[in-house]
């Protein structure tokens, strides 16, 4: 099952942002028995680098991840931790 959200994650980041590299390492396992974990929703870590991030701040580069995502924040992923960077960073 955690293949499949890798996997749709990493579809939604690229036709979101057209990333030039998307690395997401599934950390799940490491939370098991947290209450997230326990909901179903699982903990990734993802690392984006995209001209789309080009002039943004932080926060407008985490907004266009989380928005990306979308309804996934809900029920599939529980934490998401973010490295946005551009091609020049």
């Amino acid at each position: 099952m955690s293949a499949s959200r890798v996997e749709q994650l990493h579809q939604r980041l690229t036709q979101a942002l057209n990333p030039v590299d998307v690395q997401i390492e599934d950390d799940s396992a490491k939370h098991a028995g947290h209450a997230g974990a326990q909901s179903g929703g699982g903990h990734f870590n993802v690392r984006i680098i995209s001209p789309a991030f080009a002039g943004k701040t932080l926060v407008q580069r985490h907004r266009l991840v989380y928005d990306a995502v979308g309804d996934m924040m809900h029920s599939e992923i529980h934490a998401l931790s973010i490295q946005a960077k551009t091609p020049d960073e």
